[in-house]
């Protein structure tokens, strides 16, 4: 994307780690993954309860629920799926510098578009969460009756959705059930602020 020349970059007096201070925690990009039914929304709203419980900052951005508001006038096609990406991506980015731990629960289909949203956030404030649930059990648990719908482009079926390769935690819902699955992203999440002490 070409930048305007006429657009400066303001600095403010309130850091990220002022901010920091002030809640307590250091932000993150909790980044979840997945086919469409693979159980990425059941886990990262089970995940926001166990971490508000505990006093976090923490907000849920789930795919489903921007396109109501700021993505309502996007589609399907692969164009509009990388528009998608890129503006989640810059908002979660927003949330992190605020501090916040921010969950993304997004299809996010192409691997190029979920590196830019770790460029964004930084590598460092970043946790890609690969929800790995195969197309057809997917479809046999199909929450939102969408699998049984003729709809186009759709991920998995004749729009192609790109594994992640180096994810930092792989869930297997199959096995692992919805608040098993929030609690192994929680320990991840409380290494990282240890860490980062």
């Amino acid at each position: 994307m070409k930048k305007n020349e006429n657009i400066v970059w303001h600095n403010n007096k309130v850091s990220a780690e002022d901010r920091r201070r002030v809640l307590g925690q250091k932000g993150l990009v909790v980044w979840f993954t997945g086919l469409s039914g693979s159980g990425k929304s059941t886990i990262a709203v089970e995940l926001e309860k166990l971490l508000n419980e505990a006093g976090r900052a923490v907000y849920l951005l789930d795919g489903d629920n921007i396109r109501h508001g700021i993505n309502a006038d996007l589609g399907f096609t692969d164009e509009d799926r990388n528009e998608n990406i890129r503006r989640i991506s810059e908002i979660a980015a927003l949330f992190c510098d605020a501090g916040i731990i921010t969950l993304v629960s997004f299809i996010s289909p192409f691997r190029k578009m979920r590196e830019f949203a770790r460029e964004r956030a930084g590598d460092e404030n970043f946790i890609e969460v690969y929800v790995s649930t195969d197309f057809e059990t997917c479809r046999q648990r199909d929450p939102k009756g969408l699998y049984q719908k003729d709809i186009s482009h759709f991920t998995g079926k004749d729009s192609s959705y790109e594994e992640p390769l180096h994810p930092e935690i792989v869930l297997e819902t199959v096995s692992c059930d919805p608040t098993q699955c929030a609690e192994i992203v929680r320990e991840e999440i409380n290494r990282r602020e240890v860490e980062s002490v």
